[in-house]
């Protein structure tokens, strides 16, 4: 999965240019730049690459979706719907907006189940998150539609699927607002970065000055720039986003090497008695970062979890027990555990979380993932295959 498997001299190639400069900030200095505007260069490359409108680089995922919820005005006294499986930067984003996060289960997408937000949604509630979690899309037109009949802002979580899509659309250009996060985990990666996509005039318009101390982006001279109103400093470097520029293009090559790697490991999978897949709202436009499957019971699923390991199998994931991607153990928030005192409304309009148990239990805790890479050769990856299905054989 993780792009860094194929760097090559076309990264060094961005960075040197930067390098060559001196310049590795993102505003200002336009004569010692040399022309080179490497956060605009992979803007650009994103935006020809999504159709969406307007791509906004930031700092990391976490911002991205931080600076799209200020954006689209969600803030104190707002309820914001957020899966129950997903990265702890989900909650942790809402939070930082001053809004209240309410989680929703999931389903065998492994995404939002459209149902249940019906039961989540509160008089307050203003926007939904949609988690396109593992490298697939979540179901969007029932999510999209649900949103829309209720005057429901969507956000599209789109950190761990940068080039799948859903129906032909890019992910992240669904909804209001769609966030990519390029960490130097993901499959395209900038070591750190991530990036706000909207086709809103005014989303773009407050996300471009918000994240940039409030600089309205008026003005060569960066002191003589106006402020409409406060920001935060949520910048991307010159140098970050070299890398990206290199990765982006790679993007297409990435794409296929995985899909031909998972279709390898599924394959291997498929006559396994009891193995049950993840099911995939646009099977065409998942971008293969993980196999994920079930397994019969949670004790199947973690057994199966360990005899992959055992087998050497990196990169297992049983997310029942995983501590950062699902609710069972983000005991910090459930015991609103926080560095600093948080709004009074987050505290008193969230649910006591201490002790809940969701329906989404039952899928999760049975479901185990592997991680597709990218640097494997085909006899590799037919020799992981062969061990996968034997350690699974094995659980059972």
């Amino acid at each position: 999965m993780p792009g860094y498997e194929l760097f090559d001299q076309e990264e060094k190639r961005h960075v040197n240019e930067v390098m060559e400069t001196g310049v590795i900030t993102p505003y200002g200095f336009s004569a010692a730049r040399k022309g080179r505007w490497k956060v605009r260069e992979l803007e650009e490359a994103i935006r020809a690459r999504t159709g969406a409108k307007y791509v906004l680089m930031l700092s990391d995922g976490t911002a991205s979706l931080t600076v799209a919820l200020a954006a689209m005005g969600i803030g104190a006294g707002d309820d914001v719907i957020i899966p129950t499986f997903t990265f702890v930067a989900s909650f942790e984003s809402v939070i930082a907006s001053g809004a209240t996060p309410i989680f929703a289960d999931v389903d065998k997408t492994l995404c939002l189940y459209p149902d249940s937000i019906k039961a989540a949604v509160t008089p307050r509630t203003k926007a939904v998150v949609a988690v396109h979690m593992c490298g697939a899309s979540a179901a969007m037109d029932e999510l999209s539609s649900f949103c829309r009949e209720n005057h429901l802002l969507l956000l599209e979580d789109a950190c761990q699927a940068f080039g799948a899509s859903y129906k032909g659309r890019a992910l992240g250009t669904i909804g209001d607002a769609g966030c990519y996060s390029f960490d130097f985990n993901k499959m395209v990666t900038c070591g750190e970065g991530g990036a706000l996509l909207t086709d809103s005039d005014v989303i773009y318009k407050k996300a471009d000055m918000y994240h940039d101390h409030g600089h309205d982006h008026s003005n060569e001279d960066r002191g003589a720039e106006g402020h409409p109103f406060a920001g935060y400093n949520y910048r991307i470097t010159e140098l970050h986003a070299a890398v990206g520029c290199a990765q982006v293009a790679k993007t297409d090559r990435f794409l296929k090497i995985q899909r031909k790697n998972k279709k390898i490991f599924k394959d291997a999978l498929a006559d396994v008695p009891d193995v049950e897949f993840r099911s995939l709202p646009d099977p065409e436009g998942d971008c293969a970062t993980f196999l994920s499957f079930f397994m019969p019971t949670e004790d199947h699923a973690r057994a199966a979890a360990g005899a992959l390991k055992s087998a050497g199998i990196d990169g297992t994931f049983h997310w029942y027990d995983n501590n950062w991607h699902y609710v069972r153990n983000w005991d910090h928030f459930k015991n609103r555990n926080f560095v600093n005192p948080v709004s009074g409304d987050i505290l008193k309009n969230m649910p006591d979380y201490s002790k809940a148990t969701f329906k989404s239990d039952e899928i999760v805790s049975r479901c185990v993932s592997i991680t597709v890479k990218l640097g494997w050769s085909e006899t590799e990856t037919e020799e992981r295959a062969e061990k996968i299905a034997k350690a699974v054989r094995s659980a059972l």
